[in-house]
């Protein structure tokens, strides 16, 4: 099976580095679907969920923003920030939903209602990733016990 190297970057570490199949990413026109020999391309990465295929398993990464790059070697994702789904701490995850919902029904002043959206978007997105994780690994687990 073809592969591609993905480097995986924020500003404080490198996340992931390693040859995969397939990358599933937001971009700013949509979701894209990078496979070996994608055409050369560079855009601006959306909040949102990372899928990455390397052979049959899948990994879950929350991205909060950044750039993709595909180039004919490899693809870099620079990330405003990220975490692989078995890093997301669940509860302070459904803490933070908590707190941008409270500020979305009730701003105090001088906090923008865009502000608290964007809080809540990443706070669900991050618990979607870790749910999505967890369901994976129970499939698993029952698959393996038949």
């Amino acid at each position: 099976m073809t592969t591609f190297r993905l480097e995986l970057v924020t500003a404080e570490r490198l996340v992931y580095s390693d040859d995969v199949n397939m990358v599933i990413a937001w971009g700013i026109e949509g979701q894209l679907g990078i496979l070996p020999h994608h055409a050369p391309l560079m855009t601006m990465l959306q909040p949102g969920e990372l899928i990455v295929k390397k052979g049959d398993e899948e990994f879950y990464l929350a991205v909060t923003g950044g750039f993709l790059e595909v180039r004919p070697d490899k693809v870099i994702i620079l990330a405003d920030a990220c975490e692989r789904a078995d890093e997301i701490d669940v509860a302070r995850a459904q803490e933070a939903r908590r707190r941008a919902s409270e500020l979305m029904e009730a701003p105090p002043p001088g906090v923008e209602l865009a502000t608290a959206e964007a809080a809540l978007r990443r706070s669900m997105m991050r618990l979607k990733v870790a749910e999505r994780m967890r369901r994976r690994r129970a499939q698993r687990r029952g698959s393996q016990q038949e």
